[in-house]
């Protein structure tokens, strides 16, 4: 066994494997400096972490399969959903509604929390979440009545769900002729 050749080897593997994870950490940094939308990055971030603490991942897959995962609000791209009908689909106080809740909601996570939303365990999300739905304050009960039916519906309305466990078909009435047609020559 040639040591130094073994040794070459691992610390070229180490190197690689230090070197991806420091590229995938500038992209993501990259990603937060440039983000261009209606949405700040963390406003994104925000509302992906309100849809998973909604409808977290839990619901078995309809075939098993050793690769299957889950599904759940972000696996379904629920979040995405959001993102895009709030954007586009909302009037303009609508919008800046959303916008002042989350930010609200991620001063609140601050001072509750003491962390941010996003790295709050389920049970603290959920709870903060409900605290906005028995609040005293009518827009905090309006951003949470919106956006929990606005994540069930996405969520609902998926492919996943629709044809794996609603029995969703696309053309559900069949046509079996009864006539065979012959065939011309």
């Amino acid at each position: 066994m040639d040591r130094r050749k073994s040794l070459k080897i691992l610390g070229g593997t180490a190197v690689g494997i230090a070197g991806l994870v420091l590229v995938d950490w500038k992209w993501q940094l990259v990603d937060q400096l440039t983000h261009k939308g209606f949405f700040s990055f963390k406003e994104e971030q925000l509302i992906t972490a309100i849809a998973d603490t909604i409808i977290p991942a839990g619901l078995p897959t309809k075939v098993p399969t050793p690769d299957a995962q889950p599904i759940g609000a972000l696996s379904t791209g629920t979040d995405k959903y959001l993102i895009r009908l709030f954007e586009h689909c909302y009037e303009k106080e609508d919008q800046d509604m959303i916008k002042s809740q989350l930010s609200s909601l991620a001063a609140k996570s601050k001072t509750t929390l003491g962390k941010s939303f996003e790295k709050g365990t389920q049970e603290e999300r959920e709870g903060l979440l409900l605290s906005f739905s028995a609040s005293e304050n009518e827009e905090e009960k309006k951003f949470f009545d919106l956006i929990k039916s606005q994540t069930i519906t996405g969520f609902t309305t998926v492919k996943e769900v629709m044809a794996d466990y609603r029995g969703y078909k696309v053309a559900p009435g069949y046509f079996h002729g009864c006539i065979d047609v012959p065939s011309q020559a």
